[in-house]
């Protein structure tokens, strides 16, 4: 047993060393939770990912798909069972947490012709936090620090944000005082798997 721990250090500290994997241990110190399986495969194979908007990790039973923008060092279908459409466009901010089997939907059927979509953007400001189990949407905004509790459905917008909303269909619960709000900064900033400073020439490039 101690010889296994022993020798899981040994290959942790030669990782460490190693400039294929400096940016694992940086992202694993942010919110942003990655496995070095994931990562691994990211950095193999993503010239061969269709998609190039999806550049986080997404865990293997959640589903993220469309037009879909994330800020630095968010968490984003990252744990399990999240499903995050993006047909109408969904923006989330920075700093921002989904907790699993939380729905995003920007895009739902015409009520009179279900083979027909009606779009509408989603945006989910910075700091935001989504818990489990819940669903916001086609149109909702949430602005900064609004903090969406387990199980409820968001059907409206909370552009004012420092606020705890609630419930189905989801209310206020409480208000949250900014002047103790901590607007947090990492010490390493990622768009998912990309270092904040290159971002901006992958965006150029494959998300705009």
């Amino acid at each position: 047993m101690l010889f296994k721990k022993r020798f899981k250090e040994l290959i942790k500290g030669f990782l460490k060393k190693s400039y294929f994997y400096r940016d694992y241990f940086r992202i694993q110190q942010t919110k942003i939770p990655v496995n070095i399986r994931q990562y691994t495969l990211y950095k193999l194979f993503y010239r061969f990912i269709k998609d190039k908007r999806i550049h986080w990790p997404v865990h293997k039973t959640s589903s993220v798909t469309g037009n879909i923008k994330v800020g630095v060092n968010s968490s984003v279908g990252a744990t399990q069972g999240c499903y995050i459409q993006g047909l109408g466009e969904v923006i989330i901010g920075s700093y921002t947490l989904f907790g699993p089997n939380v729905g995003i939907i920007s895009s739902n059927h015409n009520l009179y012709d279900y083979r027909e979509h009606s779009n509408n953007k989603v945006v989910i400001g910075d700091y935001c936090w989504v818990g489990m189990n819940s669903v916001i949407l086609p149109g909702v905004k949430l602005g900064n620090h609004t903090i969406v509790g387990a199980c409820s459905v968001v059907t409206k917008s909370f552009e004012e944000g420092y606020c705890i909303i609630a419930g189905n269909p989801a209310r206020v619960v409480k208000k949250l005082n900014p002047e103790q709000i901590i607007d947090y900064k990492d010490k390493y900033e990622y768009y998912g798997y990309i270092p904040k400073e290159k971002f901006k020439k992958y965006r150029e490039k494959y998300v705009d």
